[in-house]
């Protein structure tokens, strides 16, 4: 073989070769993944803040959705997975800004950044242990939730979940953009306390929704029941109108029918009605007939005998008239005699009255003259003048208080002093009559007739029987 054919040949083989390496070592990077190819060397930098020199990740080459010929034995390439990682947090006994104890159960969606620096970063960080990514995520967040729930009450949380996510974003921003991870989304999926605090914090709203929830209900049924009673009125209406046309077919029916059936007896009414005038004029005929009749037989007889009663009477009473006249003339006559016999008696009664009027006017002159004199004399004697017109009468006082006695006939005293209680019973009567004298005129009779107790003589006082023994008397009148 000649040595053309074996350089051909050696030269297609090294072709073959280098194909092989080209394709070998040839990567393409997928949608959800990235390269990281080392080997060469970083960049002199300087730390703006310290001074301090240092190396930067320049050397390191990131390829991300494209390719990248790695060479052999002088670079390397590692993979770093940027698909999203559902990474569960829960938060247990987190302390609200009232003091509540809340547990928090959320869900994050975290990748590493698509930026060269982050993938730089979470390279550096998590190449040879992806899987740590979910742990340090659940450590950073579940802190930052303990710090946003402690700024915030767990009304605040319940009430705006997606502010209180977007604050736990905020806060773990920075501790994961520091390590390459971005945090694509955060929610909130249940929250619990210890003890009853939301069913207590939520029955204020439950009884305004059931309250909200039968008040609609009352008012559905409302418009339901109201809805319904229109249409039964409706129904109701349409019935009515249907029975009163029914009505009137039956009313117009019946009345046809009515004529129809009438429209013989109407018939026989009418002639019968002919008949009834007929047999009518034939008894007003008979009526006239008959008056007439009674008009020769009676009325006239009797008017003839009720002319001749009354010329009768006429002259019975013209005759009386006359009768009566002379009576009348006749009392005249002796009416005017007696008349002046009633006028002499009066005028006789008359002049007696006079004198008898006369003879008391002389009499009552006479006494008022005497008792005139008496006043006198009393005005001039004084005492002595009343006094004497007391001894005259007090005997008359005495007889007066024992007259009661004297009618009685027979009486029993009963007293251990015998008969001598009477005339002790007529003293006493005579000095309770001074007594109401003296109290009525203003006259101390005891004391006018102490000085003529002498003079004053009087009858002998009867003797009294004996009493008995036990001073019972008998008395006979």
């Amino acid at each position: 073989m000649s040595p053309v054919v074996f350089a051909v040949i050696g030269v297609v083989v090294l072709l073959v070769l280098l194909g092989l390496v080209v394709v070998t070592r040839y990567k393409v990077a997928g949608p959800s993944e990235a390269f990281i190819v080392t080997g060469r060397r970083g960049k002199q930098a300087t730390d703006p803040e310290t001074g301090r020199v240092f190396t930067d990740n320049s050397g390191q080459k990131v390829v991300v959705g494209g390719g990248v010929f790695v060479v052999p034995f002088v670079q390397q390439k590692f993979t770093l997975d940027l698909s999203s990682r559902h990474i569960p947090i829960a938060v247990r006994g987190a302390v609200t800004l009232r003091g509540v104890k809340a547990n928090l159960e959320g869900v994050a969606i975290v990748k590493v950044g698509g930026t060269e620096d982050s993938i730089r970063a979470a390279a550096q960080r998590f190449l040879m242990q992806q899987d740590g990514i979910v742990g340090f995520t659940q450590e950073v967040l579940s802190g930052a939730l303990r710090a946003i729930v402690g700024r915030m009450s767990v009304e605040d949380i319940i009430r705006d979940r997606a502010a209180f996510a977007s604050q736990v974003a905020e806060e773990a921003e920075a501790s994961l953009s520091g390590q390459g991870l971005v945090l694509d989304a955060f929610q909130i999926q249940d929250i619990t306390t210890e003890g009853s605090y939301l069913e207590d914090l939520g029955r204020p709203e439950a009884a305004r929704a059931k309250q909200e929830a039968d008040i609609a209900e009352a008012v559905a049924r409302r418009a339901a029941e109201q809805a319904r009673l229109k249409a039964e009125e409706e129904i109701a209406i349409a019935q009515r109108t249907f029975a009163l046309k029914q009505a009137e077919i039956k009313a117009e029916t019946d009345e046809a029918a009515a004529r129809a059936a009438a429209a013989g007896p109407l018939a026989e009414a009418a002639r019968q009605q002919e008949v009834l005038s007929e047999q009518e004029k034939v008894a007003e005929r008979q009526a006239a007939l008959t008056d007439r009749e009674l008009d020769t037989k009676v009325r006239k007889p009797a008017d003839a005998a009720r002319y001749q009663a009354e010329q009768e009477a006429e002259a019975r009473r013209i005759a009386l008239v006359k009768e009566a006249e002379a009576t009348a003339e006749r009392a005249r006559l002796t009416g005017e005699g007696e008349k002046a016999q009633r006028a002499a008696l009066a005028d006789a009664v008359r002049l007696e009255g006079e004198a008898e009027a006369a003879a008391i006017g002389a009499k009552g002159a006479a006494e008022a003259g005497a008792m005139q004199k008496k006043a006198d004399a009393f005005a001039q004697y004084g005492d002595a003048a009343v006094l004497q017109m007391l001894v005259e009468v007090l005997p008359q006082v005495v007889a007066k208080a024992s007259e009661p006695l004297s009618a009685i006939d027979k009486m029993t005293v009963i007293s251990t002093d015998g008969a001598s209680q009477l005339s002790r019973t007529v003293a006493d009567n005579v000095a309770q009559g001074l007594e109401l004298l003296g109290s009525t005129t203003g006259v101390d009779l005891a004391e006018l007739l102490k000085g003529i107790t002498g003079r004053v003589g009087g009858a002998q006082p009867a003797t009294p029987a004996p009493a008995g023994a036990n001073g019972k008397v008998e008395i006979t009148g």
